[in-house]
């Protein structure tokens, strides 16, 4: 029997509170990313965003520390913060410390995914390329370009191999993303550095079990009660793995249950990481970027997204778009745009939003809008053609 039954606000309170989205926290980055498990950052300013809205802002007028943004900029820089293909097969920023049992976790779907077919159409049979990872990883002890890389495997290969070889092998190899540089760290072009951990030993099946332990663990703390569906939805793992990483963890997880939402509902039985705040807690606005977890990191995405919006906040080709968050549920998306001799904030609400909460979209816009324009004043602007197609809105604003 579940030992607690939520209300549908009580559990969008569990993921708010766990995706630090209730109020802004005085964590440091570093462990706010490990709290988080992982920020999405298949667009480089994703990450910037998914951090703001998540930390407290920092006053150095009063001695505090470095704001949130240069603060990510040094954890990339020295290695403590990583960039690397993970949950979901896309990019992903975690902490060096998790990136070996996250990468061994989510080794067997790789392995899967990528076949044989990759590497056949590249002329070289995966075992053969996989022989000869220590001398990939030789190769990038300094961080290499894919068309550096591409190269390379041609030159130690033959002239057979097509890129895919070495598209292939970057998900297989203990590699991350190297910072670029330009505004967000990373630039359109990636370069990528062997990590300095060791391969994924495939034939440890005690550690793969150990690791994808640990990600059930992690994903409850940063996510709140899940469903086996949702912690696969977010891995894209298979859902038989997920269920006997449950069942090994027995009693470190207890079952609740939801209002009007079918399905068993799994938590962390430790009270004190698994946080449900009361329902009638403040959601305050924010301004979600691209592919925030807070939307994704579920198979059921009503809890922050309402259906009859989805499909204008989701595109047809996985697109995410930039969100406004009021009462801890999506109720428009935004972009940026020049206006006169400054940028500001259009906000489309694709249902009514109250006086009271744009006050608050007004403010979140003004504080952000300065920082963009330090760095990118229209992060997004190569999906604004998403508006272009037109945007389903009752109501614009422009903000900030």
């Amino acid at each position: 029997m579940p030992s607690e039954t939520l209300t549908a606000r009580g559990w969008n309170r569990a993921l708010l509170a766990r995706q630090l989205l209730l109020e802004r926290s005085d964590l440091d980055v570093v462990p706010a990313v490990r709290s988080l498990l992982a920020v999405q950052s298949q667009s480089a300013p994703s990450a910037y965003l998914a951090l703001w809205n998540r930390l407290a802002r920092s006053d150095l007028s009063a001695g505090g520390r470095p704001g949130v943004w240069p603060e990510l900029d040094v954890a990339y820089a020295d290695g403590r913060l990583v960039k690397a293909s993970l949950m979901r097969l896309t990019l992903q920023t975690v902490t060096a410390e998790d990136l070996p049992t996250l990468t061994t976790a989510m080794r067997p779907l790789l392995r899967d995914r990528l076949g044989d077919a990759r590497f056949a159409d590249g002329g070289v049979a995966r075992d053969e390329a996989l022989a000869a990872a220590p001398e990939f990883l030789a190769e990038l002890h300094e961080p290499r370009t894919n068309e550096q890389m591409d190269a390379w495997t041609q030159s130690r290969f033959g002239q057979h191999p097509t890129p895919s070889v070495w598209w292939a092998m970057r998900y297989l190899l203990p590699v991350a993303h190297t910072p670029t540089g330009g505004p967000w760290s990373f630039g359109q072009k990636p370069a990528f550095r062997a990590t300095g951990h060791p391969m994924v030993d495939a034939d440890d099946l005690d550690g793969q079990h150990r690791a994808e332990e640990q990600l059930v663990r992690r994903y409850l703390a940063a996510f709140g009660p899940a469903t086996v569906a949702d912690i696969a939805q977010f891995t894209v793992m298979r859902r038989a793995p997920v269920t006997a990483a449950v069942a090994r963890l027995g009693d470190e997880l207890t079952e609740v249950a939801v209002e009007g939402v079918r399905g068993r509902f799994l938590d962390l039985a430790d009270t004190a990481l698994a946080r449900r705040p009361d329902p009638g807690t403040p959601a305050p606005p924010r301004l979600l970027g691209m592919w925030d977890d807070a939307l994704l990191g579920s198979a059921d995405r009503s809890r922050t997204l309402p259906p009859a919006i989805k499909a204008a906040v989701v595109r047809r080709n996985g697109d995410v778009l930039p969100s406004l968050l009021v009462d801890g549920s999506v109720a428009g998306v935004w972009r940026v745009t020049p206006h006169g001799d400054r940028h500001r904030i259009e906000a489309h609400a694709l249902i009514p939003i109250a006086t009271a909460d744009w006050d608050g979209l007004e403010a979140e816009a003004t504080a952000l809008l300065p920082l963009l324009a330090e760095r990118e004043p229209a992060p997004y602007a190569r999906y604004d053609h998403w508006w272009d197609k037109h945007m389903p809105s009752v109501e614009v604003r422009l903000l900030g």
